[in-house]
């Protein structure tokens, strides 16, 4: 008997504890859902802002390529490992430190000709691909030449960049943030109202645009020794950052 009583009772209390539960729960979920619902009727303001920040670049990267052909696969890597070296060795005059040259590529591919369609293997064409990291870029016109004058086939690409450029992107988007802001406060003010606080703020896109240099003098042949250097106009960088703004309103 006994122990059916003590049975009961403890059934009796864990079902008390459980109803206590709920009962604090409730409260707690409800405001939880009321406050949702504020912040969703709440009255807003969506606004977007871009910042753009121009400045000189400081860097420039210069992509030349050595290329040799040959009927033998290492003739043709032969001869091109000298043109690379020449190229390597011409640079040595501008004091670049040992890290401003990297190899990109280097290649072995054959070459065809298609006559009655049938293809003939006509030889082999050896590249390297060498990228020049420049920290005074009123020099690339000179290096260009030099690698030309060793022997280099194509100048592939001449780009112009920014050290900082993370310290450009912070100030195009503080601007951005800036702009948007701005935008708000006006679009608040039209309709009699102000801005309260901003309740959330989006990067919403982000670009840095170099210049596009003005140059390119001949690909195959030396420069003659008393030809004059090759105009690299260098222009400016342009980072531009776009943000979206979210703001109640009172």
């Amino acid at each position: 008997m006994n122990a059916r009583l003590e049975e009961s009772v403890r059934q009796t209390l864990a079902t008390l504890f459980v109803l206590s539960a709920l009962t604090v729960a409730v409260p707690s979920t409800a405001a939880a859902q009321a406050a949702m619902s504020h912040a969703q009727t709440q009255d807003l303001v969506i606004a977007a802002g871009e910042g753009l920040v121009k400045r000189a670049p400081d860097q420039a990267f210069v992509t030349v390529a050595a290329e040799a052909r040959s009927r033998q696969p290492r003739e043709a890597q032969a001869q091109n490992a000298k043109v690379a070296s020449a190229i390597r060795e011409r640079l040595s005059v501008f004091n670049l430190p040992a890290d401003a040259l990297r190899t990109l590529s280097v290649d072995m591919q054959p070459e065809f000709d298609w006559a009655n369609g049938k293809q003939t293997l006509r030889g082999y064409l050896a590249s390297n691909v060498i990228e020049v990291r420049l920290d005074d870029v009123a020099r690339v016109g000179e290096v260009v030449d030099a690698v030309i004058g060793a022997g280099a086939t194509r100048v592939t690409n001449v780009r112009f960049t920014l050290k900082d450029m993370a310290g450009a992107e912070q100030e195009a988007l503080k601007r951005a943030s800036a702009a948007a802001l701005a935008r708000a406060r006006a679009m608040a003010e039209g309709v009699g109202r102000s801005v309260d606080r901003v309740v959330r703020l989006d990067e919403t896109g982000r670009d840095a645009i170099g210049p596009q240099p003005v140059m390119m003098r001949a690909m195959a042949a030396p420069a003659a020794a008393d030809m004059p250097t090759t105009p690299v106009t260098a222009g400016e960088v342009e980072v531009r950052v776009s943000v979206t703004l979210h703001a109640s309103l009172k």
